[in-house]
């Protein structure tokens, strides 16, 4: 696993934390905020993906979704808003499972 995916994975990670983390009344607000941005991820990138394209697309810049999320919450939460949405979203890829990156199990090609 790379170094960008094992740092983008931490702050996903970090982001879902933050949100389990907030009282009920704002955890509303921000889930859905969440689901906004989820939303959006879809329709950008589409439902088949691997783990590595979803960090490199994360390493591009997420102002987008920062603008997305801060319709539903303070600027200072959109952060944590726009990495639970990745982090949910990378549960989709078709590389990832259970928190992690799976290795190809492809053949070799024969010589």
């Amino acid at each position: 696993m790379t170094y960008a995916l094992e740092n983008a994975l931490f702050q996903w990670r970090e982001g879902e934390q933050r949100l389990r983390d907030a009282e009920d009344t704002e955890r509303r607000q921000l889930e859905s905020a969440a689901e906004t941005v989820v939303d959006e991820l879809r329709r950008r990138l589409g439902s088949s993906f691997l783990i590595e394209e979803l960090a490199a697309f994360y390493a591009q810049g997420t102002d987008w979704a920062a603008e997305l999320a801060q319709r539903y919450t303070s600027g200072t939460e959109a952060a944590y808003v726009v990495d639970a949405a990745f982090a949910r979203y990378a549960r989709e890829a078709s590389d990832f499972a259970g928190g992690r990156a799976r290795e190809s199990h492809a053949r070799p090609e024969a010589p």
